[in-house]
């Protein structure tokens, strides 16, 4: 009873702001005030963070107003960082939204939000993509959801974007077709890469590693998979299995890595280290996963799209999919041939990953890796947010 009584006044509260949002959203524009978010106001991170940055370090060209927009159960991480942030779906956060003249996010704004008609909504999304998207989908397991519906909500958001952000020619003929965008592509590369064009220098990394408390010694493994679609604790939070043997690892790599944990933002697992002290260490909360790449000397994932970004560093990725055939055929699907194309050995087992890891010394980039680093990273010469900036704002 309790339950049913709290979801009509959710239900209530939320036509209550749509219909003050689309009212205030008819006053001006204040045309010097752009909102940022990134993923649903939990992280200060990814493209509007690299954004943020090339506008703040441009100040003398660019006098806008930055605001964040940020989730209040992760107010802490914003604490530490200098930006102005307002809490998601306060009444002031409710009036700057409804009147900013620019909003630039990395992942969709809840549907009942009501785009004003000048204000200019900034797509950057969030990865390259190897699994399928949205209107692409064959089928969705996610929770609270059908298929129809599913594609329904996303291609109504997705209608609402006036610019969308692409890393490349291949995105940006999927992101036409999955999110059926018709208005300006910006095919830039991704902003949030220009970090690690810019600060690939050993002094750079020594000071992540000091900050992190991690040794500066030892070599570091970045293991950072996906979430599954149809493994969930409820809508928006998932499961994750750890098939991946850390006790394994400890104990034939432990005298010259550590492993540096990075679970998906979707993802609810807390992880329980305390076995693997010194060894393994999950920085799944870390606001920014760049600082992470920069630091790592070998990646192992899945299917996350982190491996795209990571594969501008020109360093070793290993995927560990022990699950491939169930993903590629029931799951989700791929886009391409992951595993004819894949920059990387595919392994199924920790046996095989560290005796790939074993073999990394011997390291060469052969003909997959080069022709998978022209055809997706081509395009990140560490000015991305300049060129995004410069579209958008002359």
């Amino acid at each position: 009873m309790k339950s049913k009584i709290l979801m009509k006044y959710r239900s209530l509260l939320v036509r209550v702001y749509s219909i003050i949002f689309r009212i205030i959203g008819l006053l001006p524009r204040n045309e010097k005030l752009i909102i940022f978010e990134s993923y649903s106001g939990k992280q200060f991170s990814c493209n509007p963070r690299a954004i943020f940055e090339y506008l703040e370090e441009n100040k003398d060209k660019y006098d806008y107003r930055l605001i964040w927009s940020i989730d209040k159960r992760n107010k802490d991480l914003f604490d530490n960082v200098d930006v102005n942030y307002l809490k998601r779906f306060s009444l002031k956060w409710l009036w700057y939204m409804a009147t900013a003249k620019y909003w630039i996010t990395n992942s969709r704004l809840p549907l009942w939000i009501p785009k004003p008609r000048k204000t200019t909504y900034v797509q950057t999304w969030h990865g390259t993509p190897l699994k399928k998207l949205a209107n692409d989908m064959d089928e969705v397991h996610m929770p609270g959801t059908t298929t129809e519906q599913y594609k329904r909500n996303f291609l109504k958001e997705a209608s609402k974007w006036d610019y969308l952000i692409s890393p490349n020619a291949y995105s940006t003929e999927i992101f036409r077709s999955a999110f059926q965008f018709k208005k300006t592509f910006i095919e830039s590369g991704y902003p949030r890469n220009d970090f690690l064009y810019k600060e690939n220098r050993n002094e750079e990394m020594l000071k992540i590693k000091e900050r992190l408390g991690i040794n500066k010694e030892k070599k570091i493994i970045l293991y950072a998979p996906t979430w599954r679609d149809n493994s969930f604790y409820a809508k928006g939070k998932y499961k994750f299995n750890m098939v991946l043997d850390l006790k394994s690892l400890k104990n034939q790599l432990s005298n010259e890595y550590v492993v540096i944990l990075r679970m998906h933002y979707l993802v609810s697992e807390n992880i329980n280290l305390t076995e693997y002290k010194d060894f393994a260490y999950d920085f799944s909360d870390h606001n920014d996963i760049r600082e992470l790449y920069l630091i790592s000397d070998i990646l192992i994932t899945d299917y996350s799209s982190v491996f795209f970004d990571f594969a501008g560093l020109k360093r070793p990725i290993l995927f560990y999919v022990p699950d491939i055939e169930f993903y590629r055929d029931k799951l989700r699907g791929f886009y391409y041939d992951f595993e004819k194309c894949a920059p990387g050995p595919l392994l199924k087992t920790t046996e095989k990953v560290i005796e790939a890891i074993d073999k990394i010394k011997d390291y060469k980039q052969d003909e997959n890796i080069t022709s998978f680093y022209d055809q997706f990273c081509y395009l990140e010469k560490g000015n991305s947010s300049k060129k995004v900036v410069e579209e958008l704002l002359g």
